[in-house]
């Protein structure tokens, strides 16, 4: 095992960092925790809070208005996990979020649904099964 401990945090660098920012904010729900500004007062980085311990970080900067999408090499998605994928979908949709797929059940046992942000970032909304290949994973690695 490595010194590694978690994934601390992903950064989308944004064209538009106010549409982004009122996206996961407002809509998501991520809570604001701090900007980082330069001499000049311009906000260049904005942090979201995921967990206690992961953030997602908004970067100015970006040359094209849309991400790439399943030809580039590269992230093609985040996953959030969700708790209850009906109320946490409901609550999203009446923030104004359109799903860009129904809700259904994985090759990986897991419920699932998927959105995107403004800039077309690909989000996967994730309930995982208590039986799923991920928990699975988890206790075949303690067993050893």
């Amino acid at each position: 095992m490595t010194g590694i401990t978690a994934l601390g945090h992903i950064a989308l660098k944004v064209k538009d960092l106010d549409a982004m920012a009122h996206f996961w904010r407002d809509q998501v729900g991520l809570q604001e925790m701090e900007r980082l500004r330069h001499d000049n007062g311009e906000t260049w980085l904005i942090y979201l809070r995921i967990t206690d311990t992961q953030f997602l970080e908004l970067i100015t900067g970006a040359e094209t208005d849309r991400a790439p999408h399943d030809g580039p090499a590269g992230v093609t998605h985040i996953c959030l996990t969700i708790e209850d994928l009906d109320a946490e979908t409901a609550r999203l949709t009446a923030n104004g979020i359109t799903l860009t797929s129904q809700i259904k059940t994985g090759l990986d046992g897991n419920r699932g649904a998927w959105i995107e942000d403004p800039e077309g970032n690909r989000i996967e909304l994730m309930e995982m099964a208590p039986d799923c290949i991920q928990y699975q994973a988890i206790e075949a690695l303690r067993a050893r």
